[in-house]
């Protein structure tokens, strides 16, 4: 029988599993930098306007057509300077982060991909390029996967062993990353605080989920500042790890971008919640793919009893 993406509103239901997080851990956390800048829809590379997602311009009309030199400034931000930001706060502190990496962003900055290849994060993939997958045919996204793999490999010296789409993956993501095969897991999901195995095409397959809530978009909306944002991300952290310390231990993935939290206002509120963070007993800050490996360690693939998203 066919994949078919269905939808499932129970999930783990009021007993979710103990996911026994190394050392009793009562709380993971993972951060993830998207690393986009470059990759994103432009002039340059076929597009009829400039993409301004994620920028000052966030929200306003965009260019109608051809290019709009602010928004192009605003993404080289994200490369040029927002980059080197995060990578010293996290690097300072010995802690770890995952990339979610677009391959063409990462093959036109040869100096950010060397400094990921050296410092040990993780990357997953973020496509080949920064546009929506719904969108494209499935012949398309075969090749958007292909390639993205094969960049991100050569900028990196890492293949990557997971997958993550903008926005929201198309009714062939799922089943496409895994007849690529070479994944662990895929990250297309928020509706989950822990991971789960789905079965595509007979197979079990990890999903990892995401947070756009737990991310420094809200930087465009309630939380404008990087205090309020501090605060607010704070209290998500406070609130699962009390849960944890009651014996319900989950996940958490906290999402930044490079070309806005990655100004030096908006930093302070990530440096003060990675102080704040890493200050707390049994916590396990973590990259992506140990989470990943973890559950198909200590939660291997059941094999049956799973519905198909």
């Amino acid at each position: 029988m066919a994949y078919e993406v269905q939808r499932d509103f129970i999930g783990y239901g009021a007993n979710p599993p103990d996911p026994q997080w190394p050392g009793g851990a009562k709380l993971a956390v993972n951060f993830v930098m998207n690393y986009e800048e470059g990759s994103e829809p432009s002039v340059q590379d076929g597009e009829p306007l400039s993409e301004n997602g994620h920028t000052e311009s966030h929200g306003t009309v965009p260019v109608r057509a051809g290019r709009d030199l602010a928004a192009e400034g605003m993404f080289e931000y994200g490369s040029r300077v927002g980059f080197w930001r995060l990578m010293r706060l996290f690097q300072d502190r010995g802690l770890p982060l995952t990339v979610f990496g677009c391959g063409l962003a990462l093959e036109r900055n040869p100096e950010a991909a060397a400094a990921i290849r050296a410092s040990g994060f993780d990357v997953c993939s973020h496509g080949w390029r920064w546009v929506k997958h719904y969108e494209l045919s499935e012949a398309e996204e075969r090749d958007h996967i292909r390639r993205a793999v094969e960049s991100i490999q050569r900028a990196t010296g890492q293949r990557p062993e997971g997958w993550y789409c903008r926005y929201g993956p198309s009714v062939n993501t799922r089943r496409l990353v895994a007849e690529h095969g070479g994944f662990l897991y895929d990250a297309d999901y928020y509706g989950e605080e822990l991971p789960f195995w789905v079965k595509v095409e007979g197979q079990g397959h990890l999903v990892v989920p995401y947070s756009l809530t737990n991310n420094d978009g809200k930087l465009h909306g309630p939380a404008g500042t990087g205090d309020q944002w501090f605060s607010y991300i704070r209290d998500a952290f406070d609130l699962l790890y009390e849960e944890g310390v009651r014996g319900r231990p989950k996940m958490m993935s906290v999402g930044l971008h490079m070309r806005l939290i990655g100004h030096p206002a908006r930093a302070m509120g990530l440096q003060r919640l990675l102080d704040y963070v890493a200050c707390r007993r049994d916590v396990w800050i973590t990259r992506r793919i140990d989470i990943a490996r973890h559950w198909v360690a200590t939660h291997p693939y059941p094999g049956h009893g799973l519905n198909e998203r």
